[in-house]
C-alpha cells in the first residue's frame, strides 16, 4: 500500500492549525506524513531557503509553541525544545514537495493541498451562511421596529385611562 492510500483527508485535517490568521501545518506533522525525520525537512528547507518566503513558511514564537504543547498531546516532545517549529502554509507545503523530490512526497503534498482546498471551500460556505444569517437578523430587527411602531400607533388611538367617563360616586335612585 502506498503512503498516499494510508493518509486520509481526515488525518491531514487534524494536523492543520490556524496560526497568525493562516491555515498551516507544522514541520513535525509534515515529517510524520512524509515518513521522514523533522531534521531532514528542516535541512532541505535551509538548503532552499529562498523558496520559502515568510508567507510560505515561518517559525513559531514561544507563546504559539506553548499553546500548541498545552492543547495537543502529540506536541509534548516540543515542550523543552529550544528550536521553534516551522509552520508551512498551503504554498509552503507545495514548495516543500519540490525540494523533497520523492514521488511519495509529491503524492502526499497533493493530498495535503487538496485538503487545504477542501477546507477553504468549507470555510467559504460557512462564511456565506454567516452572511445570510446576519442579513436575516437585520431584516428581523427592522420588522421588530416596524411592529413596535405599529403597536405605538394603536396605543395612541386607544382611549387613555383619563379619557374614560368616570363613574359617579354615590346613590342615585332610578
Amino acid at each position: 500500500m502506498s503512503k498516499k492510500e494510508i493518509v486520509s483527508h481526515k488525518d491531514i485535517e487534524c494536523r492543520i492549525f490556524l496560526i497568525r490568521g493562516q491555515r498551516v501545518m507544522l514541520d513535525t506533522d509534515l515529517a510524520v506524513l512524509y515518513g521522514v525525520k523533522t531534521k531532514y525537512i528542516n535541512q532541505q528547507v535551509n538548503r532552499n531557503i529562498g523558496r520559502f518566503p515568510e508567507r510560505f513558511m515561518f517559525r513559531l514564537i514561544a507563546s504559539e509553541k506553548d499553546e500548541l504543547v498545552a492543547n495537543c498531546n502529540r506536541f509534548s516532545s516540543l515542550k523543552h525544545s529550544v528550536v521553534m517549529p516551522r509552520a508551512f502554509t498551503e504554498h509552503g507545503v507545495s514548495m516543500l514537495a519540490s525540494v523533497l523530490k520523492s514521488k511519495i512526497a509529491i503524492k502526499i503534498s497533493v493530498s495535503i493541498i487538496e485538503t487545504f482546498i477542501k477546507l477553504k471551500e468549507m470555510f467559504s460556505a460557512h462564511k456565506e451562511l454567516a452572511e445570510k444569517l446576519l442579513a436575516l437578523e437585520r431584516k428581523i430587527e427592522n420588522h421588530d421596529e416596524d411592529i413596535r411602531v405599529l403597536f405605538d400607533a394603536i396605543r395612541e388611538l386607544m382611549p387613555k385611562p383619563d379619557d374614560r367617563a368616570k363613574p359617579s360616586i354615590g346613590f342615585r335612585p332610578e
